[in-house]
């Protein structure tokens, strides 16, 4: 399946948000009726194969109806080498599997969550645990309060 625009999967109801940096990859949850993305796990990057077939077992495990994938785009709103390579990653995760995908804007995603376990108290050890998954709960979350909106549900 191609890549879509969010709305699109206004219909589907478990989606599967992915943070993909250049040695991880978060993880996140969310169903579109509730609106509320969880953390879900961190993959250590290793070869394309062993990446994909990690995503797809959970997506598999958990009923996954489609992906949400941030892209890294500038802050000027340009795309660099990274949404690039962001790209060329969902592309290649299509066509390993047939299943509906949308980019969602990342841009300070992973600030935002930084700076949220800073102000918790985290120490670095454990916001460099989290801060993979919980990057993809926010682009998650993102899309699935747009979706939110769109349906016309009260916040």
């Amino acid at each position: 399946m191609a890549i879509v625009e969010v709305e699109a999967l206004a219909t589907r109801s478990l989606l599967m948000g992915l943070d993909v940096g250049a040695k991880t990859i978060g993880l996140a949850l969310g169903r579109t009726g509730l609106a509320l993305a969880s953390p879900l796990e961190t993959i250590r990057r290793t070869r394309f194969a062993a990446d994909a077939t990690r995503i797809f077992a959970l997506a598999d495990e958990h009923g996954v109806d489609a992906l949400v994938i941030g892209l890294p785009v500038n802050m000027d709103g340009s795309e660099g080498r990274r949404c690039q390579s962001v790209r060329q990653f969902a592309a290649n995760l299509l066509a390993r599997r047939d299943i509906a995908a949308a980019f969602w804007d990342e841009r300070l995603s992973t600030a935002a969550v930084s700076r949220a376990m800073i102000e918790a108290d985290l120490s670095r050890r454990k916001r460099a645990e989290a801060v993979d998954r919980l990057a993809a709960a926010y682009i998650l979350q993102g899309a699935l309060e747009r979706i939110r909106n769109l349906n016309g549900e009260p916040r």
